[in-house]
């Protein structure tokens, strides 16, 4: 486990906002918790993305951060594509726990490799890029906090 403080830090940041207890409420993992395949499938207008589009995009920029803090290249992500990714309309809920599991798993492969990181690494701003690597992952947490909200906000709207 990465020892330094910085580093612990911001694997609570990242641990809160995705699947621990926290002050401010739900986090995202626990937005997702009992959604049926029909509430991540519902969308409130043709054109806005659903909650199942939403745990995959947070998977993507999990995965994004992932490669930018261990030099990987593109193009090992589950699916083809970037950002935003449009679900099986109809899908089932082995697809949709699927996606589910792919969130999880993007959650565990970036927290092993914050885990990794010295404190000088948080620091450093990557080739490419105008903000540090403690900068982008505090990012991360609120990236998940933010989809959060959004996810609950379309729970409601969904609810018949």
């Amino acid at each position: 486990m990465g020892g330094s403080r910085e580093v612990q830090q911001l694997l609570s940041f990242l641990d809160q906002a995705y699947d621990r207890p926290s002050w401010h409420g739900t986090n995202l993992r626990g937005s997702i918790r009992r959604v049926s395949v029909r509430q991540a499938g519902w969308r409130p207008r043709p054109e806005r993305h659903n909650i199942w589009e939403t745990v995959v995009h947070a998977a993507y920029w999990k995965y994004a951060v992932w490669r930018r803090i261990t030099g990987q290249r593109r193009g090992s992500f589950a699916r083809k594509g970037s950002n935003w990714f449009r679900c099986p309309e109809g899908g089932n809920e082995q697809e949709w726990r699927g996606d589910v599991a792919l969130l999880d798993q993007m959650h565990r492969t970036l927290r092993e490799a914050v885990e990794k990181l010295s404190a000088s690494e948080l620091s450093q701003t990557p080739k490419g890029s105008t903000v540090t690597n403690a900068f982008i992952l505090s990012g991360v947490a609120a990236h998940d906090l933010y989809h959060a909200g959004q996810i609950q906000l379309l729970k409601k709207l969904s609810a018949p």
